[in-house]
């Protein structure tokens, strides 16, 4: 292989032997083309292309050409992914491509039995798939030794990279990752695969960290797009969507999405009631109990599943002919994943079928399909100030290496971008003097104010930065149905308690207050159902796009029935006092004497409005102020020269430094914040009113 060698010709002939006489196919595809030489050269990128794309082989044929050439041995790559599910998924087909050269690729994750971790340490595999959290569990091991582990590491792969980089998970990768390399002893080339961006050059940025040579590469065909069959129609109840959706495309495989467990399980026991084989799937299912749908759906036709995100990242449930949508996701980016499902024949375009069953959720149908007709979509932004993240990253070395310095941690964490602010020394006296850590010398050891808060089940709690809200485990004797939230269990019922799970109706046998499960018996009727969660504020770029709709700009491209014809334009003439011309100020009065400032800018910058006129001019937030993603309740004196001039102060005083845009922060907020205690107070106030 020369170095100008490209493309195809840059693989390794073993490897293109296979893609040629094993897979058959008679080339490669434009992003796999393109990807090969930067790839065998070693250098990081980020690799885009829509769902079904292509990406994995992308990605993996040149890292097993490298694995060839260069005679990488032990565990040399590393393929994180964001669900365990996905991995399942992708452990088939990786480990085909790896035993072209006599390789292994092996699945690693919090359902691996003991019993395959035991074979896993003494037989690694050269391609390890994983989950950050499962890493963090191998690093902080008592049982094996990390750098046996991972001395030979050479490259990761991080799939749906967006996913991680959006939230405080990737944040936890990128501490996981500079750890990693530090016992390699060398940088790893690391490649993100991710559907379509808004800021791909900062993504690739956030994924390579701090102090690296070069730029790497962001990987784009891009090319026209694929036709699309987009349509909208209002239905105004989930009963009635479920008519709906019995009825259309019959003798086709239908996958709908909601974005609510709750929902899930409604719309998937209406379906049955209607006759409909219905499959269900979402993040509180079993396991076996997620597969047999996934399985059953793949190999059917005359078949819908309904599920919530867990399948909108590249998991394969087969071809799919149709895409529905119950309301709207919140992100361009999340209606592109779903749209992808769809179209992958050659003779077939991609179509989503939108459902509004309430008002809110229509109206941000048609804000979020005003942007997709316009091509915009979301840039990926990762959480600001992860003070958190750094204390437990600081506790997770320490107690992988037993005993460290202030010189390892910043040697192992020299490429965690959060560990270079200059609040980072603060996190760690501030865990010297709460004992978290404890000093001797100049080495530093878990503490026990870490042993009793977090140590339990050999420091569990540290392996993810998330907190789970508590479930209950369902069993039928002894097969797992899946978890629901206790207060299911805890709410009054006249007769036998009934519930709905995986689609279908139980009764509850018996509760086990003190193991936290509960046995059911299936039931002819379905029951209660709930999970908690915290609602999320939409961006001012979607309600902005609301506000447009309501304005009466129409989505081009975009299908509505006459159904949500009439539907839009009550909502226009419902909301013509709220909506204004253009982006002009609207104030309106309200109830009890107050009024609502119709922003339409977005439920953080409304959050962060509202602290400013508080810190400003409290006379005009009055006694109640109240916000959400469209608007600002107001006392009865504020009038829009009183907000204009108040927030001309504001930013005023901002340019001088003082935060006065920071939201007001409740101390149920700073205490849901997982290893908060951490983190000194002052500083953990500017990290949650900064989000």
């Amino acid at each position: 292989m020369t170095e100008q060698a490209a493309g195809f010709d840059a693989l390794a002939p073993s490897v293109q032997h296979h893609i040629v006489n094993t897979l058959g196919w008679p080339g490669l595809r434009p992003l796999q083309e393109d990807a090969a030489a930067p790839l065998v050269a070693g250098e990081d990128a980020i690799l885009l292309a829509p769902t079904a794309g292509g990406k994995t082989e992308a990605a993996t044929f040149p890292l097993l050409t490298r694995m060839s050439n260069e005679d990488w041995r032990g565990t040399s790559v590393l393929y994180v992914c964001p669900l365990r599910a996905l991995l399942n998924n992708l452990q088939p087909r990786l480990s085909t491509y790896a035993q072209w050269l006599g390789r292994t690729a092996e699945v690693r994750h919090g359902d691996t039995t003991a019993g395959q971790r035991k074979r896993l340490q003494s037989q690694p595999p050269d391609i390890l798939l994983t989950t950050p959290e499962s890493l963090e569990a191998m690093l902080v091991s008592t049982v094996t030794s990390p750098e046996l582990l991972f001395e030979n590491l050479r490259s990761i792969v991080v799939d749906e990279v967006h996913a991680f980089a959006g939230d405080d998970r990737g944040w936890h990768l990128q501490g996981v990752l500079s750890r990693l390399e530090a016992i390699a002893g060398r940088p790893l080339q690391r490649v993100g695969l991710s559907a379509t961006v808004g800021n791909p050059h900062e993504l690739l940025r956030w994924l390579r960290g701090p102090g690296r040579d070069g730029t790497g590469t962001v990987i784009d065909p891009g090319g026209a797009a694929k036709e699309s069959d987009v349509r909208l129609d209002w239905v105004g109840t989930l009963d009635n969507a479920a008519e709906v959706i019995s009825r259309l495309h019959r003798g086709e495989k239908r996958l709908v999405f909601t974005d609510s467990r709750r929902t899930v399980e409604s719309l998937t026991l209406s379906l049955r009631e209607r006759k409909i084989e219905t499959f269900a799937s979402h993040s509180s299912l079993a396991v076996d109990e997620r597969r047999r749908s996934e399985q059953a759906f793949a190999e059917a036709q005359d078949t819908v599943i309904v599920a919530t995100s867990t399948l909108e990242l590249g998991i394969d449930v087969g071809d799919l002919d149709r895409c529905l949508q119950i309301g709207a996701p919140r992100t361009v980016a999340s209606m592109l994943q779903r749209l992808g499902r769809t179209g992958r024949r050659a003779d077939t375009a991609r179509n989503m079928l939108f459902l509004g069953t309430t008002e809110e959720e229509f109206l941000r149908a048609c804000g979020l399909l005003l942007l997709w007709s316009e091509g915009y979509v979301e840039p990926i932004e990762p959480p600001p100030s992860p003070y958190h993240v750094i204390a437990q990253q600081i506790l997770g070395l320490t107690l992988q290496r037993r005993a460290l310095s202030r010189r390892d941690i910043h040697h192992d964490l020299a490429a965690f971008a959060p560990l270079y602010a200059p609040e980072a020394d603060a996190i760690i006296e501030h865990m010297i003097a709460e004992q978290f850590l404890v000093q001797d010398g100049e080495l530093l050891f878990a503490g026990p104010t870490a042993e009793r808060r977090y140590g339990g089940m050999h420091f569990r709690d540290v392996m993810a930065v998330f907190t789970a809200a508590p479930q209950f485990t369902v069993l039928q004797g002894r097969t797992e149905i899946g978890l629901i939230d206790p207060m299911v269990l805890r709410s009054s019922h006249d007769g036998p308690l009934t519930i709905t799970l995986a689609g279908r109706g139980w009764r509850v046998t018996s509760i086990d207050w003190n193991r936290k499960r509960a046995q059911v018996e299936p039931s002819t009727v379905g029951g209660k159902v709930r999970w908690s969660g915290v609602p999320q504020p939409i961006s001012a770029a979607l309600t902005g796009a609301i506000r447009r709709s309501l304005q009466g700009q129409d989505a081009s491209g975009v299908v509505l029935t006459n159904r949500a014809q009439k539907r839009l334009s009550e909502l226009r003439a419902e909301h013509v006092r709220v909506v204004g011309v253009g982006e002009s100020d609207v104030l309106v009065p309200h109830d009890r004497g107050r009024s609502r400032w119709w922003t339409w800018a977005g439920g953080r910058e409304n959050a962060r409005t509202l602290a400013a006129l508080t810190r400003v001019a409290p006379e005009l937030p009055g006694a109640m102020p109240s916000w959400d993603n469209y608007a600002i309740t107001l006392g009865d004196e504020a009038t829009i020269p009183a907000l204009r001039a108040a927030l001309a102060e504001a930013l005023e005083r901002a340019t001088d430094g003082e935060n006065v845009f920071a939201p007001l922060i409740d101390e149920r907020a700073l205490r849901e914040v997982k290893f908060g205690d951490m983190v000194p107070d002052e500083m953990l106030r500017a990290e949650v009113a900064g989000r």
